[in-house]
């Protein structure tokens, strides 16, 4: 760890710049650099003032995530392709001598957690408490004496944006104990799969590893879920900026709440397909022989189940395809890959509306808005799990002004995110 007063020195004298450019992505001298430096120093300033400590502390980050490519196929152990964005959970924390962890997010009531008891409390359901005791009982599960400390942190990941607020809060608890107990012996892919157990068990909210992975491993990594336990991540040096498009985020202003039984049939069904040949997930299927048994399937199980079983399959070569276009730098390729993305999503797994409320279709209207600025430009596609929420468009920068204009006009100020793929994941920024 660093003196307080040390970190505080060598923030304000760009000591730490080089660091926080190749951490972010950044540029010196750059607007966006001198935005990063001061909110180091502002969570500096919250431990300080909220635990009344100057004595040796460390830094940390953790990064929300964007979906590139595999929209609804790692629930059935396919392909995903996902980056870290540029938006970030920041932690100035430091070891307190007890077994009570204390966690004062800015903008939340505080949370206080003794770690001597790592069960699951059933209150905690929904609450950070639970990804914390959670991450905490998945660590000493692994033969690590996790004990207590104090942390201030402030997000800038848009809650409810597709953009995974809660894997970027798993990755950074993960990343400030494996620091402060575990020598830093957990790898990024054990922090992700500790997180996702934290959120499993202990939040109560299935999921799979995708959001946990692509925050705590960062840049663009592409993942076969194939097998389960022991997923296959695979990092891709590709430069976005070399695309000379910007990456886009947009709100549509819907409304999550009563969703949960929409986004839980889409696992529902394309399970029931893959129940119907004796299998658990669709990748252990045979594609050519669902094609035979779609007769039969549009029978047992409706013709929603059947289309979303195909989306599931293309989408799922499409994935790995995105990959491979990227590696080899054809952007092109990638983004027309991405525009098919998008028309699966909507016509064949539905997941732009709901048919209990079919008037309500904030998705739709914003998927249409995009597209009909973008015209054969760009690429825009349903982001995350869909229903409401964000959509995702890759826009040219001649045509981003216009764009960001012209969304916002419609959906409001502030609804249209520019951001940037991050390098890196969860990390520990100073110590």
């Amino acid at each position: 760890m660093i003196p307080f007063n040390q970190a505080e020195l060598s923030l304000r004298t760009g000591c730490m710049d080089a660091a926080i450019c190749d951490i972010y992505g950044c540029s010196s001298g750059s607007e966006q650099l001198n935005g990063y430096r001061s909110r180091l120093l502002h969570v500096l300033d919250g431990f300080r003032t909220t635990f009344g400590r100057v004595d040796m502390i460390a830094l940390f980050s953790a990064p929300g995530r964007t979906e590139l490519g595999g929209n609804h196929t790692d629930h059935q152990r396919g392909n995903v392709l996902a980056a870290s964005v540029n938006l970030d959970i920041v932690s100035c924390a430091s070891p307190n001598d007890s077994m009570v962890v204390r966690i004062q997010s800015e903008g939340y009531p505080p949370d206080e957690i003794d770690l001597s008891d790592l069960t699951p409390h059933p209150e905690e359901i929904n609450r950070t408490a639970a990804l914390i005791r959670g991450v905490a009982a998945a660590a000493h599960k692994r033969g690590f004496e996790i004990q207590g400390f104090d942390a201030y942190m402030t997000s800038n990941v848009l809650s409810g944006s597709g953009l995974s607020s809660s894997a970027a809060y798993e990755t950074i608890i993960g990343v400030m104990m494996n620091h402060f107990f575990c020598n830093n012996q957990l790898t990024a892919v054990d922090i992700a799969k500790i997180g996702q157990y934290a959120e499993k068990i202990y939040f109560g909210k299935p999921c799979g590893l995708m959001d946990q992975m692509a925050s705590s491993v960062g840049g663009i990594i592409a993942i076969d879920f194939k097998q389960e336990t022991n997923p296959v991540v695979h990092r891709i040096a590709y430069d976005m900026h070399a695309s000379e498009h910007a990456l886009c985020i947009i709100d549509t202003g819907g409304d999550h709440a009563e969703l949960t039984s929409e986004y839980a049939a889409i696992p529902r069904e394309m399970g029931e397909v893959a129940a119907a040949f004796g299998k658990e997930v669709l990748s252990e299927v045979e594609e050519a022989e669902f094609l035979r048994s779609i007769p039969s399937l549009r029978r047992q199980l409706g013709d929603r189940a059947v289309l979303r079983a195909m989306h599931f399959f293309t989408e799922n070569r499409r994935a790995a395809d995105e990959r491979d276009a990227l590696e080899r730098g054809n952007f092109e390729r990638f983004r027309q890959l991405v525009r098919r993305s998008g028309r699966s999503s909507a016509m064949y797994l539905q997941n732009v509306y709901t048919g209990v409320n079919p008037e309500k279709q904030d998705m739709s209207i914003a998927l249409a808005l995009a597209e009909n600025i973008l015209g054969d430009c760009g690429a825009v596609r349903v982001h995350g799990g869909g229903f409401a929420g964000t959509i995702q468009a890759f826009v040219p920068n001649d045509l981003l002004s216009y764009f960001k204009t012209t969304i916002e006009a419609i959906l409001g100020k502030d609804m249209c995110h520019v951001l940037t793929i991050r390098p890196a994941g969860g990390v520990v920024l100073m110590s």
